[in-house]
């Protein structure tokens, strides 16, 4: 039996999340970095560059995954377990390699680089064991990390996928009505992030007939577990008087989105009041902030004096802030676009972008609990667009 260290298996009808001119306008974008920094191919590894670049979200259970591209020629490379699912939802050629001999995988990209070659790699997602074998088998002539350069392009949103964000807020804004009508005393918070995830999940068939529907989840947390922004759901019953931090992230064709809102089961005492008012009024006066030519540091240190006046700056537990678009809690980050002290990106029209300012009182002070509120925002040429519809504030969300 001749088997192969591989080959070629299209079959089906090809979908993808955007037009065919979608992904060639990016993959333009992609060759001229590399042109200018004198690349002839890149082999890119990641999750995000690979469904960015090709509209292909890989499923790795241990197994490597590529995007190769060079002047001509976008593959992705797939594992024979994928069989033709990777060629149906993928912009380009795909070639799927076996396991009967160990690295098929780094033999399928040679037959596209060629050996000696000056080779464009993510230097953040590339494995130590993985550039080993990049060198053995390509043999490279100089290898140039172009992750930061990728980063940058992703960071700029075209409008369709401005429009498929906007989609996923909407449907982040059905999870969060779906949630509070859940809500009441005695009911655990797994019921009631299931209540919220099944909506999202309908509500993403409905909009996206032909798309694959993965990943989409709900954090709902209550009492001590508000106190970190990713804390998982748990069995613990609602009671009536706790803080709960409701978390939507519809999931649509690799394109995360978000609604973080705080609320309380039937009743907020006072202290609470005042801590939860002062984070939805340093929410609002974030989101005012977020406007073309606004550096994100600026806007961080403008967000810090508001809460340090109120004595509640000790309380912050991370950045304001951050980029939307092909990324998840477990691939991707546009880690250069973050409301943080240490990035100076400036804002530029076709960012997205979060507003999320998150207070965590200790256990045993007055208003214990973690406090948190999250919009997107699309920035314009005017300023900023809100696509989050879902109210915030003690008015709407005292349950």
């Amino acid at each position: 039996m001749d088997r192969p260290e591989f080959y070629r298996f299209h079959q089906g009808d090809r979908i993808l999340p955007f037009e065919a001119q979608e992904y060639d306008t990016r993959l333009a974008g992609l060759r001229a970095s590399m042109d200018e920094a004198g690349v002839a191919a890149c082999v890119l590894t990641s999750m995000h560059n690979i469904a960015y670049y090709s509209g292909f979200l890989y499923c790795s259970f241990g197994r490597p995954y590529a995007l190769v591209v060079t002047e001509t020629e976008s593959v992705t490379i797939s594992a024979g377990i994928d069989a033709g699912q990777p060629w149906r939802r993928c912009h380009g050629d795909n070639i799927t390699y076996t396991d009967w001999a160990r690295n098929n995988y780094w033999r399928a990209i040679l037959s596209v680089t060629g050996e000696g070659r000056t080779i464009g790699y993510e230097g953040d997602h590339l494995t130590l064991v993985q550039r080993d074998l990049l060198e053995d088998f390509l043999k490279p002539l100089v290898m140039v990390d172009v992750a930061p350069a990728t980063m940058r392009q992703r960071m700029h949103k075209s409008p369709a996928e401005i429009s498929l964000i906007t989609h996923g807020a909407q449907v982040a804004d059905v999870g969060g009505h779906a949630i509070r009508d859940a809500i009441r005393a005695g009911v655990r918070e797994i019921d009631v992030a299931m209540a919220g995830r099944d909506a999202m999940e309908l509500e993403i068939a409905k909009r996206f007939p032909d798309a694959e529907y993965r990943d989409t989840w709900v954090w709902l947390q209550s009492g001590l577990n508000t106190d970190g922004a990713h804390n998982p759901v748990t069995s613990r019953r609602l009671q009536r008087g706790d803080i709960l931090s409701l978390n939507c992230f519809p999931m649509i064709s690799g394109y995360y989105t978000a609604l973080e809102r705080t609320l309380f089961v039937g009743e907020v005492d006072d202290a609470s009041l005042k801590i939860w008012e002062a984070n939805v009024a340093a929410h609002e006066y974030g989101m005012s902030l977020l406007k073309p030519g606004a550096r994100c540091s600026e806007v961080t240190q403008e967000i810090n004096a508001f809460f340090a006046m109120r004595e509640l700056l000790q309380y912050r537990t991370f950045g304001y802030g951050h980029s939307f678009g092909v990324l998840s809690h477990y691939y991707g980050r546009e880690a250069g676009l973050e409301l943080r002290e240490d990035i100076d990106t400036v804002l530029e029209p076709g960012m997205v972008i979060s507003m999320e300012p998150m207070l965590t009182i200790p256990e045993g002070l007055p208003g214990a609990g973690g406090y948190r509120e999250h919009d997107i925002l699309v920035i314009t040429e005017e300023g900023a667009e809100n696509i989050t519809g879902y109210p915030y504030g003690p008015a709407f969300n005292v349950v």
